[in-house]
């Protein structure tokens, strides 16, 4: 299955500043391009920090080395979306620098591009149930269960030969970008999948 990648959301006229860069300067980035903080960049374009607004209010005037918060947390332009997103909410940043190969800037991605994601069309997604999850990945017929979608949220009605392929479409579903959540109606006629050995009884103590 395909999922888009931070490459292909974000930013790459990228607003930055080099550690020499003086607060009132960086403050002025911010106010010109209505952004909320900037990479700071050395000389071969390598990321070393990023400087934020709440980084400008805290402190009198310095240069971005000064105000930056380091090491720089960042992203490839491969990575996928949820990656990012996750990274997001662990490190809870607002933005990312996004890398190359030889971890050179070549964008940024915020919280707002990671949100436009889930602003698919419900059609889309059907579509793409259809297609990517069951059709090329389960081998099964486009419409061997009913896919209703409704505000990002999938529903699967229906009945597949085995329980592994219900485990698989809903698992596959939920992973597909746009999805908010899968809710499962499905039924199977055979149970494939392994069943854990019963618990065994304790030993008896002898006294």
């Amino acid at each position: 299955m395909k999922h888009l990648k931070i490459g292909d959301l974000m930013t790459d006229d990228v607003v930055s500043a080099v550690p020499a860069t003086s607060f009132k300067e960086v403050a002025k980035l911010l106010a010109e391009h209505d952004i909320s903080g900037v990479p700071v960049v050395d000389a071969d374009d390598h990321v070393v920090g990023v400087v934020s607004e709440s980084d400008l209010l805290a402190r009198d005037e310095l240069a971005a080395r000064d105000l930056m918060t380091r090491p720089a947390i960042t992203v490839h332009a491969e990575e996928t979306v949820s990656d990012a997103a996750r990274l997001m909410v662990r490190r809870e940043v607002e933005r990312l620098p996004v890398v190359d190969e030889e971890e050179r800037l070549v964008g940024i991605v915020t919280r707002r591009d990671l949100l436009r994601v889930y602003l698919r069309p419900d059609a889309e997604i059907r579509d793409r149930i259809r297609q990517d999850v069951l059709s090329d990945a389960l081998n099964l017929p486009g419409d061997a269960v009913d896919v209703h979608v409704l505000d990002s949220v999938v529903t699967l009605a229906g009945r597949v030969r085995r329980r592994s392929q219900a485990l698989m479409l809903v698992r596959l579903s939920e992973s597909l970008d746009g999805v908010v959540a899968v809710v499962d109606q499905l039924a199977f006629h055979e149970d494939d999948t392994p069943h854990p050995p019963p618990a065994r009884a304790p030993h008896p103590v002898i006294r």
